[in-house]
C-alpha cells in the first residue's frame, strides 16, 4: 500500500518528528504524497469514476454500513465490482462517495492515521477523535473538491465508552455532523433515506438491520441510475459491515445472498398481489 511503503527515510523522519498524526507529518515533510496535495492543471477536470451509494443505520448493539458495487463515469458504468465500505480500524468503518480513486486513497491514509496514532500514543483514539481526524482530511481536499474532485465519506463505529453504535456524515468543507438512527450519502441517498425512514425501528437485530440496508439499496437502484442494486445474475451483493463491541465484521456473501433472495421473493410476491 502506498502509505505503508514510503521507505526508510520517511520512517526516520517520522520518528524524529514524534507526531501522533501521520497526515500532519506528511504535510510537513512530503506533501506531494498526500492524495489531496496535488496541483491540478488549469481547465476542466477529466471524467473520473464516481462511487455511490452508502447507507448506515444503528441497531441493537452496534451500527451497520453498506454500499452498492457500481461506479459511474458520466453516463457509463465504470465498474460493477467497486468496494465502497472499508474497516477504518477494529471498531469503525468508512464509506466513500464521490471521486472514487481519490476517496480510496484518503481511506487508506485514514487507516494508517489511526494505526500510527495507536503506535505513537499507546492507545486508540476515541470515536469522536477519529471522526474529527477524518473531517480534517476532507477539509484538506477542499481545493480539489472545488475543481470537481469531491470526496464525501460516511463514518460509523462502536463507541466503547457509551456502548452504542454511532454514525457521522460530512460535507465537502470537512463539516462533521452526528446522525441519529440512520443516514445515506451518494447520488441514490434521497431514495435510500426514504426507504430507511419507513423500515428502521429501534432495537433492530443485526439480521433485520442487514435487510433494511438491502431494501434501501434496492430502492435507490430502482430510481437512481448511478446506484447498482444486488445482481442475482452475477452474484454481486453490496459490501456490508457491522460494528459491535466485538469489533467490525464483514458480512459473508453467502449470508447476504440468502437475505437478498428473500427480499427479491417478497417484492415479487407484492408485485403479483398489486
Amino acid at each position: 500500500m502506498q502509505y505503508r511503503n514510503q521507505g526508510e527515510q520517511v520512517v526516520r523522519d517520522l520518528a524524529a518528528a514524534a507526531t501522533s498524526s501521520f497526515t500532519e507529518h506528511l504535510a510537513q515533510s512530503r506533501p506531494e504524497l498526500l492524495p489531496f496535495g496535488q496541483n491540478l492543471p488549469a481547465g476542466a477536470s477529466p471524467q473520473t469514476p464516481h462511487a455511490t451509494t452508502i447507507v448506515a443505520l444503528t441497531f441493537a448493539g452496534g451500527v451497520l454500513m453498506a454500499g452498492d458495487r457500481r461506479a459511474t463515469m458520466g453516463t457509463m458504468i465504470a465498474s460493477r465490482h467497486i468496494e465502497k465500505v472499508f474497516p477504518a480500524d477494529q471498531y469503525s468503518v468508512l464509506g466513500i462517495a464521490g471521486t472514487a480513486g481519490l476517496a480510496i486513497d484518503i481511506t487508506k491514509l485514514f487507516q494508517v492515521e489511526l494505526e500510527h496514532y495507536e503506535k505513537i500514543e499507546g492507545t486508540t483514539l476515541s470515536l469522536e477523535g477519529k471522526a474529527n481526524r477524518l473531517g480534517a482530511m476532507v477539509r484538506g481536499n477542499l481545493p480539489m473538491a472545488l475543481q470537481g474532485l469531491a470526496v464525501v465519506p460516511l463514518f460509523a463505529g462502536y463507541d466503547k465508552a457509551l456502548s452504542v453504535g454511532r454514525l457521522f456524515s460530512y460535507d465537502v468543507t470537512g463539516g462533521r455532523y452526528e446522525e441519529l438512527e440512520h443516514h445515506s450519502v451518494g447520488s441514490g441517498s434521497v431514495f435510500a433515506r426514504g426507504a430507511m425512514k419507513k423500515l428502521w425501528k429501534p432495537g433492530l437485530t443485526e439480521e433485520e438491520a442487514i435487510r433494511v440496508a438491502i431494501e434501501a439499496l434496492f430502492d435507490a437502484a430502482d430510481d437512481d441510475s448511478a446506484t447498482g442494486g444486488p445482481d442475482l445474475v452475477r452474484g454481486l451483493w453490496p459490501v456490508v459491515y457491522t460494528v459491535t463491541g466485538s469489533g467490525a465484521r464483514k458480512i459473508p456473501g453467502a449470508e447476504l445472498g440468502t437475505i437478498v433472495e428473500a427480499v427479491v421473493a417478497h417484492r415479487a410476491e407484492l408485485g403479483r398481489e398489486a
